[in-house]
């Protein structure tokens, strides 16, 4: 059992993590490249972002939304 345990280990720290401890030696020449993985996810969050203001977009222009005042009917 404890070998098993020892396995997930070194598959995580010897295989899964390699790619960023590479990374992180990459950061004392380039910080740059070294920071690829944190604009990657800011690029796909902008796009996303965008794609869902015009989706909004699309449906307030086409007046699907009910926009009365009152939520609630006891208001």
């Amino acid at each position: 059992m404890k070998d098993f345990f020892y396995a997930i280990q070194d598959l995580f720290v010897n295989v899964l993590f390699a790619p960023f401890d590479a990374l992180r030696s990459l950061e004392l020449t380039n910080w740059w490249s070294a920071n690829f993985m944190s604009w990657l996810f800011i690029v796909i969050g902008m796009v996303a972002f965008v794609y869902w203001m015009l989706q909004l977009k699309k449906y307030n222009d086409n007046g699907e939304e009910d926009k009365s005042i009152s939520s609630h009917s006891y208001l």
